[in-house]
């Protein structure tokens, strides 16, 4: 059972944040509704002032979110993603979530302009396009649209496309991803964005527009779209000379 907070040089609202931390991260699901201020409040002998400080803390943080007219919930936490080269089933693996991908496009069509462009290939020619719904713990995080020079991976959209499609360019047919030229900026989600994600029309969204190469030859041409509260990128930068 709770007890009530005792005065320390720990300030009690900093011993309320670290009591649920805890409940948010080992106790509690993300979804979960958290308890009520006057709950906190009776359980932990604090003032409604303290109880707002330690939950204002966790919504900042990203472990709790606050509804309007339905109260406070665990948030789904963020995957966080060092910016590098890899595909969405390794990285998800690498950082301990379970990957799934639903398909929800495989067919042989006539590239768009740009990205016969990105590919190296001539307007209007034919490219293989995967749309996928990319989840991670069963929630999801991502809508991968690419396209693929159908000459250096013949048949693709014949094989499994719900695991690494990297993996099957470099075991299928010896065209390992080794570099890519990409692009990441802030867009509001669109109807069909929304709808997959989960999310509200118009609700920000990180959008990576991305070329990938095997050797010297563009092999694939991808625009992302990523929850922005379920997906955040790290990365290290340094002073160049």
């Amino acid at each position: 059972m709770p007890a009530p907070l005792r005065d320390s040089a720990v300030p009690k609202h900093e011993q309320l944040r670290a009591i649920l931390l805890q409940k948010c991260t080992r106790e509690l699901q993300p979804g979960d509704l958290l308890t009520s201020e006057r709950n906190l409040m009776q359980d932990y002998g604090v003032s409604r002032i303290t109880v707002r400080e330690a939950v204002g803390q966790l919504v900042n943080e990203g472990y709790l979110v606050r509804v309007r007219g339905k109260g406070t919930f665990v948030a789904h936490r963020p995957v966080q993603s060092r910016l590098h080269l890899a595909s969405f089933t390794e990285e998800m693996r690498a950082l301990g979530h379970q990957p799934s991908t639903l398909v929800l496009v495989a067919e042989e069509a006539t590239a768009p302009e740009p990205t016969a462009r990105a590919l190296r290939l001539p307007q209007g020619a034919r490219a293989y396009h995967v749309r996928r719904l990319r989840l991670a713990d069963d929630d999801a995080v991502s809508v991968d649209d690419a396209w693929f020079n159908p000459e250096l991976v013949p048949d693709l959209i014949a094989h499994d496309l719900t695991g690494s499609l990297y993996r099957l360019a470099a075991d299928r047919y010896g065209r390992p991803i080794e570099r890519a030229e990409q692009t990441v900026d802030a867009q509001a989600a669109d109807t069909g964005i929304a709808a997959l994600l989960g999310v509200r029309k118009g609700a920000p969204v990180l959008h990576f527009d991305r070329v990938s190469f095997s050797a010297d030859m563009p092999i694939e041409h991808t625009h992302s779209w990523y929850r922005s509260d379920r997906y955040r990128v790290q990365m290290e930068v340094g002073r160049s000379s």
